[in-house]
């Protein structure tokens, strides 16, 4: 199962953007997917989650202004950015846990490549 992320850019403070995360493979669910993302000389940090229900978490620093949001029938999840400030600049990376439907149930988890999101003016 391979993720396609994308989405971002060069954007204003105040501006927005939306990432997408596009999982492939045949016979998949995507359980729980989270947002990830690393600035330059700091570590990576969870940005936001949302599971396989629905339920979304936040850290507080992006709460209020970003969004996570799922489409199951496409395999894709979303991340849409408001707001945004200088300090949300890095590249952002999603994860998914998954299950694969063959003969039996596989279980895995995967990461995208990363899109990178520059705010500046």
């Amino acid at each position: 199962v391979q993720l396609q992320a994308s989405g971002g850019g060069l954007v204003q403070p105040g501006g927005s953007l939306r990432l997408s995360c596009a999982a492939s493979g045949s016979s998949i669910r995507i359980n729980n997917m989270n947002w990830h993302r690393q600035a330059p000389g700091k570590q990576r940090e969870l940005v936001a989650g949302i599971t396989s229900g629905g339920s979304e978490n936040y850290v507080d620093s992006v709460k209020g202004r970003f969004t996570t949001s799922r489409d199951d029938a496409k395999n894709t999840v979303y991340l849409q950015m408001n707001s945004l400030k200088p300090e949300d600049t890095a590249v952002y990376y999603c994860e998914a846990d998954w299950w694969q439907y063959g003969d039996s149930v596989v279980a895995g988890r995967s990461w995208g490549q990363g899109t990178q999101v520059t705010v500046s003016s």
